[in-house]
């Protein structure tokens, strides 16, 4: 018979785990084998048992792993927008607005939504576009709308759960208490994918974008330092791009003297980023000739939706908001607050920008070259846009790009420190500093496993992996939600979805959607990764949980 949550024998296991943490008493955590008295099963399964909320809790106020909570509501928004607005805004808006086209046609570079409508329509392949994704032209402004709005679903669920369960680990701690081990596991891996793709791309942007301005100003990087040494399948003759190292390796050391220094100068740099993007709204408003928003919808729906499925990258990030649950000062009020407020502020400066640009010029122009690159920054030079103006851009950019990188170096520090502190794990990555109260050792891997490939390669064309990742997290958690609504209905919400299990459906209904309008070789990327994952879960993390049976 199992134990569940409500009855005499869960709550003395729950009281005797109680006590043993906040006693001081570490014998119980530091056995290599579970005791039965702390660990509540859920099912004869390993695979599919979950961890109870109230030990989750417990377990993050032990002596030696507890974090310092010193961060309040604007804190953590303002950690939500530095995560969200990052270079994606100066660049994504007219990369999806154009399309992208690929020289050679394969299947692999189709989106799966075409694959899908085709087959169902004609029962084959032969009118998919295999050349890349059609333009979404000035509706790419409904396609960072319609994101919003999946986003915003999947906000109200982690804003919940946040609620519930306020400790670091995001959706891989949510699906661990909801949905079982494997599921946790499989998220958690799929967190890291996300949190090191995203980051390695920004930082070989922040570098490029960085060696460009410097040399508007006559200070040239050698190509052998300041660019990537693997690119498009061959050597490139460079040693090492060390600008993308440089700016992940400061952070790191930021991040490990502490969150408030750190929450200190996201702080400073979301307010430099928004004040930038404020300077464009303004300046390329006057620009705007109505003309170039027609026609408005190029490719139709089709266009709006794989426009999205492109600019879903620049939404990432909110989530990351939850993964500072533990030093949060008021998880239950605050972290529900600092997800909801930075998609709100996100989503208005986002349609702003793509409305103000696709005004400003045709959507055909950001194609290629220089107007594809810098979007924004082409748009104000060819249209005689002041020089000051012009650098209030880039110096948005780049604060946008560093605070990007602060934020997510630390949700993905977060995510392996949770996922240590339950054993899958090696016990190195949650360790916590005596005197700054981090991990560490967490933080330092996970720059090391960011900066160095972000000094070798170039993966830009594997960002959509970010995206596809982060979509199937929001789809666990929106699951996670039901599931909690039945199985533990009379437990405390300090915060509640309206209408479930309908907003939650919803929300895995149009990630799901967004899902499909990504490319077939981003598929085939992300189930290889979650393979890779399965190996490293079934020969050793599943040996060392907690529910395993010795």
């Amino acid at each position: 018979m199992f134990l569940t949550e409500g009855n005499p024998d869960w709550l003395n296991a729950k009281r005797y785990w109680l006590k043993a943490c906040f006693s001081g008493d570490n014998y119980l955590l530091s056995q290599s084998s579970p005791d039965p008295a702390g660990t509540v099963r859920t099912s004869d399964n390993q695979l599919f048992c979950c961890k109870s909320i109230d030990k989750l809790i417990a377990e993050s106020e032990v002596p030696g792993q507890r974090l310092q909570k010193t961060l309040g509501p604007w804190s953590l928004t303002a950690l939500g927008i530095g995560a969200i607005i990052g270079s994606g805004i100066f660049v994504l808006t007219g990369t999806a607005a154009a399309g992208e086209y690929f020289q050679a046609p394969s299947i692999l570079h189709a989106q799966v939504l075409d694959i899908i409508v085709n087959f169902l329509r004609g029962g084959g392949m032969g009118q998919v576009l295999m050349h890349g994704r059609p333009a979404a032209g000035p509706s790419i402004a409904i396609s960072f709308f319609l994101v919003a709005l999946a986003c915003s679903f999947a906000g109200l669920c982690y804003a919940e759960l946040a609620s519930m369960i306020p400790i670091a680990g995001s959706a891989y701690t949510y699906s661990y208490a909801t949905l079982g081990e494997i599921f946790a596991w499989i998220i958690g891996w799929d967190l890291i994918l996300e949190y090191v793709v995203s980051n390695v791309v920004v930082a070989i942007g922040f570098a490029a974008y960085t060696k460009a301005q410097l040399e508007s100003f006559g200070v040239h990087l050698p190509d052998k330092w300041s660019t990537p040494v693997w690119e498009t399948g061959h050597w490139t003759g460079s040693y090492f791009n060390f600008p993308a190292f440089l700016i992940i390796f400061i952070l790191t050391v930021l991040l490990v003297r502490g969150v408030r220094e750190s929450a200190k100068a996201n702080n400073v740099m979301v307010a430099v980023k928004i004040g930038a993007i404020l300077v464009f709204l303004v300046i390329g408003g006057a620009l705007v000739n109505p003309s170039n928003w027609h026609p408005f919808a190029p490719s139709g729906f089709g266009g709006v939706v794989t426009g999205g499925a492109i600019v879903f990258f620049t939404y990432i990030g909110f989530d990351s908001v939850s993964t500072a649950a533990e030093e949060a000062k008021n998880p239950q009020r605050d972290l529900p607050f600092g997800i909801i407020a930075s998609l709100i502020v996100c989503t208005v400066l986002y349609v702003g920008v793509s409305i103000v640009l696709l005004g400003m010029m045709k959507y055909t122009t950001f194609v290629t070259g220089e107007a594809a690159d810098a979007p924004v920054a082409y748009a104000l030079k060819v249209l005689g846009a002041s020089r000051w103006s012009r650098s209030i851009i880039v110096i948005g950019a780049l604060t946008g790009m560093i605070s990007s990188l602060l934020v997510f170096q630390y949700g993905q520090a977060r995510i392996w420190y949770a996922m240590s502190r339950d054993r899958l794990f090696p016990a190195l990555f949650s360790k916590v500093h005596a005197k700054f109260k981090t991990p560490h050792y967490s933080t330092w891997i996970a720059g090391f496993a960011v900066g160095i490939p972000a000094g070798i390669f170039a993966i830009s064309d594997a960002a959509d992996l970010s995206n596809i990742g982060t979509l199937f997290a929001f789809v666990l958690v929106s699951l996670g939600v039901i599931i909690l609504r039945r199985t533990q209905p009379d437990r405390p919400r300090i915060f509640k979805v309206p209408l479930v299990p309908w907003f939650p459906l919803i929300s895995i209904i149009l990630c799901g959607g967004l899902m499909t309008g990504l490319t077939v070789i981003t598929w085939l990327r992300f189930v290889v990764w979650l393979g890779l994952g399965l190996l490293i879960y079934i020969f050793y993390s599943r040996h060392r949980s907690e529910f395993a049976k010795k």
